[in-house]
């Protein structure tokens, strides 16, 4: 990932960066982003197996909107406003929240690892969600008996969000040398436990019964469908939390990509940024990937389309990838429950048909750089 110069500041502020041909201006680029997610809410919103069509879309959230006010009786709900309200509206914030996480996340990650091909599950939390997850589906009932009148229907989400954090903080631990974190380090120890992750994910299917067996293949290839409003919340505030946190991070990301020595000489804290980008991602991923299960490619792809139209500076990267991915997740997720009606496409293989032609393409493009 080419160097981002950080901005001087002189005796009239701060210089302005030149923009490379091409290039969006950092406020328009944000400005698409923020479009781009308003119209894929309401295109995802008219999609499914029972279509609403945008006119009633509209009359709907106008009706809404002046009962609100006090300005319209209350009347008889009409099936599209409660099939609106309880099914579609919290599958869609669920859609905006999980992909502004799994956008924010990897452009952390390929910030961090300077090299546009990091993602988000290098880290070991999407691997870490999911065997936890696994164990909970399958060993459960015999381990933990008494976990589901505890938690009830929170089980699965609790021990999914533990065991990312869980996973991802072994990880950094084996990445520690010499008083400091080595990505490299990082690198190979997240391929191992990733590597060890799909080995228990294989055994615990092969014990499974068949009803545990579709659970967790339903889990493990990510869905919206069971968003509900405490998830939602539950879901948004982490991500906001994280998304808070990263942005952050953006001017001491830029100073990293010169490389950490250098970071270090400009006075940068190289450690303590290390420790929070994994951290957020941490948050964030954890938190998507245990309430919607595994959703690939979102944060791989997001931050690249970011970056070549509005170019390396993370203070745009990061709350444009965040946008972008909220706004792929949507499209995606619209797209899943359309293509193959009145049945549902599982989030995570449309998410990873059209990120593996990409990631290829850039795997094609940087060739020369990893």
């Amino acid at each position: 990932m080419s160097a981002v110069p950080l901005p001087r500041r002189g005796p009239r502020g701060p210089h302005r960066l030149r923009l490379a041909p091409g290039r969006l201006a950092p406020r328009t680029a944000l400005l698409l982003g923020v479009v781009l997610v308003l119209l894929a809410l309401v295109w995802a919103a008219t999609r499914g197996a029972y279509a609403i069509a945008p006119a009633q879309l509209v009359h709907m959230l106008g009706q809404m909107l002046l009962q609100a006010l006090g300005l319209a009786p209350a009347a008889e709900p009409a099936p599209e406003y409660l099939v609106f309200m309880n099914i579609r509206l919290p599958r869609l914030c669920m859609g905006v929240a999980a992909g502004a996480g799994l956008g924010l996340a990897g452009a952390l990650m390929q910030g961090l690892f300077r090299n546009p091909l990091a993602d988000p599950g290098l880290v070991g939390v999407s691997s870490g969600a999911a065997l936890a997850a696994a164990a909970t589906i399958v060993l459960g009932s015999h381990w933990l008996p008494d976990m589901p009148r505890t938690l009830g229907s929170w089980a699965l989400v609790t021990t999914a969000f533990g065991g990312g954090l869980l996973v991802t903080a072994l990880i950094y631990a084996l990445a520690q040398a010499d008083g400091g974190t080595r990505m490299g380090l990082m690198l190979l120890a997240g391929v191992a436990v990733n590597a060890l992750a799909l080995a228990g994910l294989g055994y615990l299917n092969f014990i499974s019964t068949d009803e545990q067996l579709r659970n967790l293949q339903m889990w493990l290839l990510g869905s919206l469908g069971g968003a509900r409003w405490s998830a939602v919340l539950l879901v948004s505030g982490v991500v906001a939390a994280a998304c808070a946190m990263g942005l952050a991070l953006a001017r001491p990301l830029n100073a990293i990509a010169l490389g950490e020595a250098q970071a270090a000489l400009l006075g940068v804290p190289v450690e303590r940024t290390k420790r929070l980008a994994v951290l957020v991602t941490a948050l964030a991923v954890g938190a998507v990937t245990a309430a919607t299960g595994i959703i690939g490619f979102i944060g791989l792809v997001a931050p690249h389309c970011v970056r070549l139209v509005a170019g390396p500076d993370h203070r745009v990267v990061l709350p444009g990838s965040a946008l972008l991915g909220a706004a792929l997740v949507l499209v995606a997720d619209g797209v899943a429950r359309t293509i193959v009606q009145p049945a549902e496409l599982p989030l995570g293989v449309l998410t990873a048909f059209i990120g593996v032609p990409l990631f290829l393409a850039m795997l094609r493009q940087f060739r020369s750089k990893v």
